[in-house]
């Protein structure tokens, strides 16, 4: 069973390190097979979308322009179906590391040129951000993120993967 630390930490004061809250964990029993770190997101950040308009060569396209918190604002290409202006989402920039959706593997963001229009980053879905297999459409964050935090601080967590044997359906819950 994964537990993420921060839904535990709403039933119980986490004061330990992550490894030694492991460790203990392990010695009374609940043996913890795995420790994610789910915030490995280097150059990820809270952006907000400033505007949409279409892309002018192409239907399933459109142009967000994204605050990202740097001062300055950036033009996306995106093709997700729910993107909308004034929502906070999770801005790419150039050089950030994703996950690329064909083959699994970590890649570095480069400028990219689509139907012709200059892409300066990347919304990003659930899937490239490997938090989920899910990409239907971008990652909409809750309204107060505030823009250009790194996204590791907001969204990020460590979860423990326990190896929950069948005596014991009890782990089955974080209570």
């Amino acid at each position: 069973m994964r537990i993420p630390l921060r839904w535990l930490s709403e039933y119980v004061d986490l004061t330990v390190e992550t490894g030694e809250l492991a460790r203990r964990l392990t010695v009374a029993g609940a043996e913890v097979g795995e420790v994610i770190t789910t915030a490995d997101w280097e150059g990820v950040v809270v952006g907000h979308v400033e505007k949409v308009e279409q892309h002018p060569n192409a239907d399933r396209l459109v142009l967000a322009t994204v605050d990202s918190g740097s001062g300055q604002l950036r033009q996306v290409v995106c093709g997700a179906p729910n993107v909308r202006a004034g929502q906070k989402i999770a801005y790419a920039a150039i050089g950030a590391k994703l996950i690329d959706g064909h083959t699994g593997e970590s890649v570095s963001l480069k400028a990219a040129k689509i139907r012709g229009v200059e892409s300066r980053g990347m919304i990003c879905s659930e899937k490239e951000l490997g938090m989920s297999d899910q990409d239907e459409g971008i990652l909409v964050l809750p309204e107060d993120a505030p823009v250009g935090k790194p996204l590791a601080e907001v969204i990020g967590d460590t979860v423990f993967d326990i190896e929950v044997t069948a005596n014991r359906p009890d782990w089955l819950s974080v209570l």
